[in-house]
């Protein structure tokens, strides 16, 4: 990898999140992670140089269509794509305009180490059409990982763990210190499994869920009766409909309780 990265003068942009994982024991890893990839669609986001792409060929992928936005990562995936026997497909771009729903057949994962600065947003992007899936593997920076699979009542748990949650079953799956990239940044990173519910795991829409959370969350140390007047509507009807006490607070409500609360919003509002 370091030979690649030399050969074709590509060094690391802050500016896109670059960090390259050069230990290709720990791509492995990470595609091991991921298993069973026979037949199925891979879809990897920021490449690189290539050196996941490698373990996911070697990990059997059936297919993986890789975007990449860095001209010179391009240039560097070009000779890979063509030993690849059609395997591989390289397509340049910004994965935020990129629908994979729309590139790839099922059944399709994705598989990736994602830019530290567009993580989140790319998440949130796929989650919309997260029933088009199989699974995802992911890489994130390690704070975020755990936001991901926080529960009830423990210091990372938000927003962001609810939706994800309601919709998921996450899982963090290992570490990946700094000193496994290059440059390596200051933070650790983690690999999370999310596997999309058959159903999500209780009823409520996804806008009222967001609207509900956003605002009990916008003021955590708030107690739910203050909190959710945020809403418009009167919080002591929602908690009087749903038998959840005011005093409580939003970072101690499990998912389904934050679904109830969605249910008696889209009722009242």
């Amino acid at each position: 990898m370091r030979e690649i990265v030399a050969r074709y003068g590509i060094r690391a942009e802050k500016s896109l999140g670059q960090n390259f994982l050069f230990d290709l024991n720990l791509a492995a890893k990470i595609a091991r992670a991921a298993f069973p990839l026979d037949q199925r669609t891979v879809i990897e986001i920021g490449p690189g140089p290539g050196g996941l792409t490698r373990a996911l060929l070697a990990a059997g992928a059936e297919r993986i269509i890789a975007i990449e936005r860095d001209p010179r990562c391009l240039a560097a995936l070009e000779p890979l794509a063509e030993a690849s026997g059609g395997r591989l497909v390289v397509i340049g771009g910004d994965a935020l305009a990129l629908d994979p729903v729309e590139l790839s057949e099922k059944p399709r994962k994705i598989v990736a180490n994602l830019p530290y600065n567009i993580a989140t947003r790319l998440l949130l992007f796929w989650l919309q059409r997260i029933g088009e899936y199989e699974s995802l593997t992911l890489m994130f920076q390690r704070e975020v990982a755990l936001r991901l699979v926080a529960s009830a009542g423990t210091p990372f748990y938000g927003r962001l763990s609810v939706i994800v949650q309601w919709l998921c079953e996450a899982r963090l799956l290992f570490d990946l210190p700094g000193s496994a990239f290059v440059p390596a940044p200051r933070v650790s990173s983690s690999v999370v499994a999310l596997l999309p519910r058959e159903s999500v795991l209780a009823p409520a829409s996804k806008r009222a869920l967001e609207r509900v959370t956003a605002a009990a969350f916008g003021r955590r140390r708030k107690m739910l009766r203050q909190s959710l007047r945020a809403l418009g509507v009167s919080a002591e009807a929602l908690l009087e409909a749903t038998g959840i006490a005011g005093t409580r607070r939003g970072e101690e409500l499990l998912v389904e309780e934050f679904c109830a609360l969605a249910r008696a919003f889209e009722k009242f509002s």
